[in-house]
């Protein structure tokens, strides 16, 4: 790739921004003051990308996108707040990702992330790496997702959710309540389903770790077990592995949220 950037006559951008080299910039689009934009991202036309906002290296930034605007929340008073956006990532035609509300407070995108056309991010989100979002997603504010988990289309997830990776969402799903990682949920409201296994062997977890967490699905949502009988059951009877106690660890916090979200407190 050539390290020139390339600037569309029509494109505006603030002298305080800065583009590392091989940057595009379609026509039409608009890039604010103090963004930072890394080398080989390719941004196309009518896109405005707003204050304080950090895209990585080598994105692919459809027309239309909106990045960094102010959060939709009626705390904000105009404060400096972040996005920040990582490397490799897919934004589709008019994906919209907003920047947090709070003093110096972030929202994050990570590394390898898909979202396509229509998604909506909202703020003081945490986005982890390689997550797959179908059409018309939309995430609301102050939500937790982690590494590899798949949306279908026209989902909603609910403030303080947390998802954990390698989560599988259907489309049309209301997401109100956190979705432990492995597993795969549908409906309105959502409710956990089934295991995972696809996306389990594709990630290269072994088969014995695999058929432990399928036994530990089958005592949390088909045993007539409560949630603390069946911690305590997974615990002594499932060998230890490092996706086990993941699992434990986010089944056993949601307990202390509220609303079955656990990032979610309430006085």
């Amino acid at each position: 790739m050539s390290d020139e950037v390339i600037i569309h006559e029509t494109a505006v951008v603030h002298p305080r921004a800065e583009l590392d080299d091989g940057v595009e910039i379609g026509p039409f689009c608009v890039i604010g003051p103090d963004v930072k934009i890394g080398k080989n991202t390719v941004i196309e036309a009518y896109t405005i990308v707003r204050q304080w906002t950090t895209i990585g290296e080598e994105c692919r930034i459809s027309s239309g996108v909106a990045l960094g605007g102010k959060p939709q929340d009626s705390k904000f008073e105009e404060e400096r707040s972040y996005l920040v956006i990582g490397n490799r990532n897919i934004l589709r035609e008019y994906v919209s990702i907003h920047r947090a509300t709070g003093e110096d407070n972030t929202t994050i995108l990570g590394d390898d992330n898909m979202l396509m056309a229509y998604c909506h991010v909202g703020h003081n989100c945490e986005l982890g790496n390689g997550i797959m979002m179908a059409n018309n997603v939309g995430i609301s504010g102050h939500v937790l997702i982690e590494d590899k988990a798949v949306f279908g289309g026209m989902t909603g997830v609910h403030q303080f959710v947390r998802i954990g990776k390698l989560a599988m969402v259907g489309g049309h799903s209301k997401v109100v309540q956190d979705i432990p990682p492995f597993m795969t949920a549908d409906g309105r409201p959502s409710k956990v389903l089934d295991l995972n296994i696809i996306g389990l062997r594709r990630s290269g977890i072994p088969a014995k770790v695999r058929s432990d967490i399928r036994q530990a699905y089958k005592i949390l949502y088909r045993s007539k077990l409560n949630l603390s009988q069946a911690i305590e059951t997974i615990e002594a009877e499932i060998e230890p592995s490092a996706e086990r106690d993941y699992l434990l660890g986010f089944v056993r916090n949601v307990k202390f949220g509220y609303g079955g979200r656990q990032m979610e407190h309430r006085d």
